[in-house]
């Protein structure tokens, strides 16, 4: 048996549950935020066994593309930088984080 972590991008989570649920793969879903973008992402957390671990990981990647986003980038009140102006910088987000831990035990009460 495994554990799978998946942080994906709000955007994605709505849609992942549903394919979870439709391939009879039971998750936990968590609100969670990012710490680059500071973004709200989900983590779901997945108990499966060994030979599913492979359908779910098809399932993430076919749900969870990554995407371009325009961010500002942070003001400073640094005084020698003058006339310092946010301006948009293109980042990639998106798509999903994905930890395949094992199980040591698993116990259901």
């Amino acid at each position: 048996m495994k554990i799978v972590l998946a942080i994906v991008q709000d955007k994605d989570s709505n849609r992942l549950a549903n394919e979870f649920i439709d391939a009879n793969i039971r998750a936990t879903k968590l609100s969670s935020t990012g710490g680059f973008l500071k973004a709200g992402n989900s983590t779901f957390i997945v108990g499966i066994e060994d030979e599913r671990v492979p359908e779910t990981l098809e399932l993430i990647e076919r749900t969870c593309q990554s995407r371009k986003q325009y961010v500002s980038t942070p003001v400073t009140l640094d005084i020698s930088m003058d006339g310092q102006i946010p301006y948009p910088v293109e980042v990639e987000v998106g798509g999903a984080t994905v930890f395949v831990l094992p199980v040591e035990g698993f116990h259901q009460y």
